[in-house]
Order: C-alpha cells, then structure tokens, then sequence
C-alpha cells in the first residue's frame, strides 16, 4: 500500500511541475507538442490543436514536450522556429523553465493551507491569534541507535504514559519527562504511545553518549495541538510555512553540498525513493494531514532542487539563459545539449546511489 501511495505521490507532484512548463509555454507563445500523463510506451494519445495529450504506461508522473527545449536545427531556424522556445523573449523562457518550481511551490501553498483549515499539528508555542486545541507529548525526533530507536518509536508518536516499577510521571510534559529520566537514569523507563489508532508499550533503559553528561534514551518532544484556522488566516499561515520550509530546505541542502565538496558529506543525510516509501508507510499510520503535510514538504524539496543550477534542471537551463543574456548571443545548441545529458546521467546515476544506500539501511 505505502508503495502505490508513493506512485500516487510523486505523480502528482511531477505532474504539477509539468503543468507549469505546460500552462506558461501556452501563454507564452511556444509550440506544445505533447503533454503526457505517466511515460511511454502510450496508452492512449488524442491530438488537440497542435498538442498530443497522451496517457502512458509507467505511472511515474508525466512530462511536456516543449519545440525547441533541446535546440536544433530546426528550432532554431527551420519552419515554424518562431514558436521555438528559444527564439522567444529572454524573458518569455525564464518564466517558462521557472513555471514548473513556481506550481510546486504554490501546490505545496495550498496543502499546507488546506491542513490548516483541517486542523493541523502544530506546536503549543505557536503564537498566533487561535489556540492550538487538544495538546499532547509527542516525539519529534529520534536519536540514532538510541534505545528509543532500538524500542521502534519513531516520531509522531504520542506519549500517553511514563513510570518506572516504582514511580508514575503524573504531569506529562518535555521538560518533565527529561527531568523524570533523568531521576530513574539507572532504571527501566516503560513508556505508553499512540501512533494513530494503535497503541503499545515499550521498555527502555538510558544510555551514555547520547546527551552529553547525563544517561538519555534518545528523543526529542514537544507539546503538539491541532490547529484549526478560517480560510484568510490558513492561506496566511499556509504561506508562512511555505516560506519557512523553502528557507529550512535551501540552508539544509547548501550545507550538505558545502559539506560534500569539503568531503564531510554523507549519503546517510538524504533519502532516496525507496526511503521516502517508508516515510509514506509511517505518515500514513499517523493520518491523512500528516500525508498531507508530507506531500507539501516534498513538493518544496522538489522546487529547491530543480533550482540547482546543474545541468538538465531547471536551474542549469536557467543559467544558460543568463550566460547567453550576458554574452549577447546563443550557446552552441551540441554543447547545451551534450551538457544536459551528461547532467542527466549523473543525475541518474545520482538517484541509483541513493536508491542503494536505502536498501543498505533498511537491510
């Protein structure tokens, strides 16, 4: 189920992106030749005007072929190369390749907002003008090969009860369970969660080097309420959080390719599909705004990264606009080409590493 939720997924998404490459090079002027939904090999196709909407085989998302995406001949100067994508204005080209970012950004704006207006987790601290409703503990992170880890607990999930044999925390709250396991740092800390709808119990012991100075079992917590906000503050707050989740995932994603190029970087720091199917699996369990909330945070991941000005993405394409703005003149159609390819490979290749480390994890 976690793997068709995560086809689901990523094919909206990607289809989002699609549709804003889509919609701007209609607006712009710019011949479409086809918008498919899925890959090929096609299902069904119907040609519309001068575009071929088409449904394909493998259901990874979908695509839009734009004239003159990868110059040629005849984009360039053949019949009809004035609807070509690069003969039209700098400025015409830039909004289409930004399109694509800008949907994701704008899709993850919406379900941020519709959470909000759901009811969505939230902190206690929250300041805004409505309280946050029916607070409870619960784990936001996990250390790893904590005994928390090793005792299954993952984050989201509500703690509902903490004792020893002895004593019962009769107060729960992050600075009281800290405190409680602290006291009890040489006994046996049973703990009570919710995850959803189920509930179980688990036995833990504290370990050194964890937390510096003192015995921990390896979470962090927080005071978590449900949210629930009229239309104007939800888009207001839905936009906050976009804009917050952009700067968090630009800053993370800057520090792990400084931290790469300085050879500190570690593939342990990202997650691949197959990662990000377990993450759908565990979501799913919470509820359907917390999938709701992921789908979002991976729309806003995938707009930061097509931003990257490497080769065959967004941004790459974006940064051949630039160059050829400042020199006056286009670049060789063989060298952007031949560039957008081997970005492509690397990007693959990429993706296979990723993929592996998952499974090496996982196993």
């Amino acid at each position: 189920m976690s793997i068709i939720l995560f086809i689901i997924l990523l094919a909206v998404l990607i289809l989002v992106h699609e549709l804003g490459h889509f919609l701007a090079a209609k607006w712009g002027g710019v011949r479409v030749d086809e918008f498919g939904i899925g890959f090929p090999p096609r299902i069904w196709g119907r040609k519309k005007g001068e575009t071929t909407y088409s449904v394909n085989a493998i259901p990874f998302g979908g695509f839009v072929k734009i004239f003159g995406e990868n110059p040629d001949e005849e984009s360039i100067s053949g019949e009809g190369s004035s609807r070509s994508i690069v003969n039209r204005p700098k400025y015409i080209q830039a909004i289409i390749l930004a399109a694509g970012v800008l949907f994701n950004v704008i899709f993850a704006w919406i379900l941020i907002s519709i959470g909000f207006m759901s009811g969505l987790p939230t902190p206690v601290s929250y300041g805004g003008s409505v309280p946050v409703e029916n607070p409870r503990l619960v784990i936001v992170a996990i250390a790893p090969n904590s005994p928390a880890e090793k005792a299954l607990l993952r984050p989201g999930d509500s703690i509902t009860e903490v004792r020893t044999k002895k004593f019962l925390l009769n107060e729960l709250s992050p600075e009281g369970v800290s405190v409680f396991i602290e006291a009890h740092s040489d006994e046996t800390i049973e703990m009570a969660y919710s995850r959803g709808n189920f509930s179980d119990e688990v036995a833990m012991i504290p370990e050194d080097g964890i937390v510096a100075g003192k015995k921990a079992i390896g979470i962090s917590m927080d005071m978590i309420g449900t949210l629930s906000l009229p239309l104007h503050l939800a888009l207001w707050e839905g936009g906050k959080t976009t804009v917050g989740l952009i700067s968090a995932i630009t800053v993370g994603l800057a520090d792990f390719i400084g931290q790469s190029l300085s050879g500190k970087g570690s593939l342990d720091q990202i997650t691949g599909p197959v990662g990000i199917v377990g993450l759908v699996g565990n979501v799913t369990e919470l509820g359907f705004i917390y999938l709701l909330s992921l789908a979002a945070f991976i729309s806003i991941n995938l707009a930061v990264v097509n931003l990257l000005p490497f080769p065959a993405l967004d941004g790459g394409r974006l940064i051949f606009l630039v160059i050829e703005t400042v020199k006056g003149s286009r670049i060789n159609s063989k060298i952007a080409n031949g560039l957008n390819a081997v970005g492509f490979v690397l990007l693959i290749i990429f993706m296979i590493v990723v993929t592996v480390n998952d499974i090496l994890k996982i196993l």
